[in-house]
């Protein structure tokens, strides 16, 4: 009851020291990965099997037969098909080798940076794992286009990584200049509206989705939504988060929380065996 009790401590403690941030740190790290493992030994051989097209113009044999001139259409060829569980496993291995690498090959320089104010390493991690969940909510609302699904990953990569601008760019003004905050959260507007439009047509021209979709795309949502919170309180420097390090913390529990809470409903849905 002890050990249970020290774990959970470790993250309520009010005084944060890098050897408590770098033990918080490690057991992210196991618990990404364990569910990594557990959400594709859990899924069903068959199940949470999705279809990648590209579209491209052709010649419509039918509509100029008629018209007695070329008519051209949109037309959709498969590529392949992409396993969800693969993806799921994808961004939570993407965070356990990153909270890993943090509390040993690049701690140094990890808490180096966190002195400074800056956490490069959150951020270039984001843009790859937190992109990667959203693939998995575009292919789950529909869009099985390729190029549609790298417009959204893109997307989500350049609200992360505007994240780490604003981090590199405060480092050298007197007053926080919130620039490329706000292009983040344009460029992560534009990837969540896409997938509602899909998600739209489903509903207006369609049979709908799946109910536990519009609960995944709510929750994530909120779960992204605390993100841009957390860092406008380490600037704003309110409360608790005017210490750096204590934003830090709530990054960490935010990243296992919400990717946590995709996998385990997207695997009460399309993963289940």
């Amino acid at each position: 009851m002890e050990k249970v009790t020290n774990f959970f401590g470790l993250f309520r403690k009010e005084k944060i020291t890098y050897q408590n941030l770098r033990t918080i740190n490690l057991v992210a790290a196991g618990l990404h990965a364990g569910q990594a493992i557990l959400v594709v030994a859990l899924s069903g051989a068959a199940s949470g099997i999705f279809p990648v097209t590209t579209n491209y113009l052709a010649l419509d044999a039918i509509a100029s037969a008629a018209s007695g001139q070329p008519v051209l259409a949109t037309a959709t060829h498969h590529l392949f098909d992409i396993k969800l569980a693969y993806i799921v496993a994808a961004f939570f291995l993407m965070s356990a080798v990153a909270h890993y690498l943090v509390a040993n090959e690049y701690r140094k320089k990890y808490e180096a940076g966190l002195k400074k104010g800056i956490n490069k390493f959150r951020w270039v991690e984001y843009a790859f794992s937190a992109s990667t969940m959203m693939v998995g909510i575009a292919l789950l609302s529909g869009i099985s286009d390729i190029s549609s699904l790298m417009m959204i990953f893109a997307l989500t990569a350049i609200m992360n990584l505007m994240g780490l601008v604003m981090e590199v760019h405060n480092q050298t003004t007197k007053k926080t200049n919130w620039l490329s905050f706000k292009i983040g959260v344009i460029a992560e507007l534009a990837a969540w509206s896409a997938i509602a439009i899909y998600l739209g047509g489903a509903i207006f021209y369609g049979s709908g989705v799946p109910t536990f979709v519009y609960f995944i795309y709510g929750s994530l949502f909120v779960f992204f939504s605390c993100f841009a919170v957390n860092m406008y309180l380490q600037y704003k420097q309110i409360g608790k988060w005017k210490n750096y390090v204590y934003g830090e913390r709530v990054y960490i529990i935010l990243s296992l929380v919400a990717k946590s809470a995709l996998a385990w409903q997207v695997f009460a849905g399309a993963l289940r065996p």
